[in-house]
């Protein structure tokens, strides 16, 4: 899967140089895009840009450090829209106003094609710079960022979280109606800033304050916080995956940790399955507070059975396949004198394509293991995400048109156990019309992402063209 994307703003009201807090924001959340990283800075009514492919380095803090600001934003990126290329990072600027953003855009063509019917030239292929160019047309014709954002988000459909500079000097923090991608505000002495998690704010010292409410945005500027609601909502839909997947264990997403979440899935996996084995082991390493959950409310030991290199990417979020089963084979080397006549008990986060388990099953038996149970955090996969996470089609999902029993023989499991919703939505502890499930249930909060979906399931997809940028 790709792109949760990962945005952070500040602003410094001690008129420091904020270019290093961004810099160590983006460290902070490198686990939510790997593909390429940017910094704008606003300084005397010029905006600079500074991007770069692949993983934030000390080249763009070494290029940004001669540009001095008091505010900035930065973009860490994952794309589901749009091309793996340098000109499709992050940040992206235009005169007077730079745009970071996490989430998806179901209308992406709609809107683009309507945005070339107006004569507007469009420079990238990602829905990013289709906001920035609306936002940007309404801000002509308003004279007012807040018209401007209004008018502007009515016609999206979609997940956004967006970080927003502007060349008068203002930080602008955005959340969409329905609250899918998380974004929360802190704030220190003379200094407040946005992230998509609170772990940029911790890297910084800044305090967690709250969260963005969907529907809201918060305008920093030299008169300080102004925190506005410019749609309302009809029910919230928070991603249930920030919690199992993408996030940090060490964030708290809109009031919740997200390791005590994660625990708490391991504890209803060991209350929902007979769980016969010797050892657990988790998938490093979004599995392993998980693991810890399930030996506690099990008894069953934990044992590191899988080394991770830590020098390889997240195997989820690379663009292609080819690059997720090389990814696969060089992330992780099993530990024989752990595994070897045990019966393993092999706890995964979630399974997508099914790559991955796959692989780490054959590597676990081969390595002397008696028996592989497979125990899943999240229950199955059957539907797309249009909302910011890269699961762009049907015929790509392992549980789409398999049922549970058909899986495990195709992994060589001896069994199988997925988490249940209720399992999941009680570990989370939202109420479960506060959660966006559409992937696991094929329903989905918005009308479009609902109608591509019931019209493409059974079309067979060759090119595996996301839904969303279909023509």
């Amino acid at each position: 899967m790709r792109e949760s994307c990962g945005v952070f703003g500040i602003y410094d009201y001690n008129n420091k140089n904020v270019v290093y807090d961004i810099y160590l924001g983006l460290m902070a959340l490198h686990h939510r895009g790997q593909e390429s990283a940017g910094i704008s800075l606003c300084r005397r009514s010029q905006i600079k840009t500074i991007k770069a492919y692949g993983l934030v380095n000390e080249k763009i803090l070494e290029k940004m450090k001669k540009f001095n600001s008091k505010i900035g934003i930065g973009h860490v990126r994952y794309s589901t829209a749009g091309r793996s290329t340098l000109v499709d990072a992050q940040p992206i600027s235009k005169k007077t106003l730079s745009i970071a953003h996490n989430g998806n855009l179901v209308n992406n063509m709609i809107l683009r094609n309507q945005l070339k019917k107006d004569g507007i030239k469009l420079r990238t292929r990602n829905d990013s710079e289709i906001i920035l160019s609306l936002l940007m047309r309404e801000k002509e014709q308003t004279g007012d960022i807040f018209e401007a954002i209004k008018n502007s988000v009515e016609k999206l459909e979609g997940a956004f979280s967006l970080a927003l500079l502007t060349n008068d000097g203002k930080v602008i923090a955005i959340r969409d109606p329905y609250g899918f991608r998380p974004l929360c505000e802190g704030e220190a002495e003379g200094i407040v800033a946005f992230s998509s998690e609170s772990i940029a704010l911790d890297i910084n010292h800044i305090n967690l304050s709250r969260d963005i409410q969907p529907g809201e945005m918060a305008i920093a500027d030299e008169n300080g916080v102004q925190r506005k609601r410019y749609a309302s909502y009809n029910r919230r839909s928070h991603c249930m995956f920030e919690y199992v997947y993408f996030s940090r264990p060490d964030s708290i997403l809109d009031g919740r940790s997200v390791y005590s979440v994660r625990y708490k899935l391991g504890i209803n996996l060991a209350k929902t399955y007979k769980n016969d084995a010797d050892i657990i082991i988790p998938v490093p390493d979004t599995s392993r507070t998980a693991a810890e959950g399930l030996s506690h409310e099990s008894g069953i030991p934990v044992a590191e059975g899988l080394i991770k290199n830590r020098y390889v990417q997240r195997t989820f979020i690379m663009p292609r396949q080819k690059e997720r089963d090389g990814a696969v084979r060089i992330k992780l080397n099993p530990l024989k004198t752990v595994l070897s006549d045990k019966r393993v008990l092999l706890v995964d986060d979630s399974i997508v394509r099914g790559t991955t388990l796959r692989n780490i099953i054959s590597m676990v038996r081969k390595s002397g293991a008696k028996e592989v149970h497979v125990r899943v955090t999240c229950p199955p996969i059957i539907s797309p995400c249009f909302y910011g996470i890269d699961i762009a089609i049907h015929n790509e999902l392992v549980a789409c048109d398999k049922k549970i029993e058909e899986i495990r023989k195709s992994f060589n499991a001896d069994t199988l156990g997925y988490q249940k919703i209720d399992g999941l939505v009680d570990a989370i502890g939202m109420p479960k019309e506060d959660l966006c499930l559409g992937c696991l249930t094929g329903e989905y909060p918005t009308p479009l992402a609902q109608e591509l979906s019931d019209k493409l399931k059974y079309r067979t997809n060759r090119k595996k063209t996301r839904y969303w940028e279909e023509e």
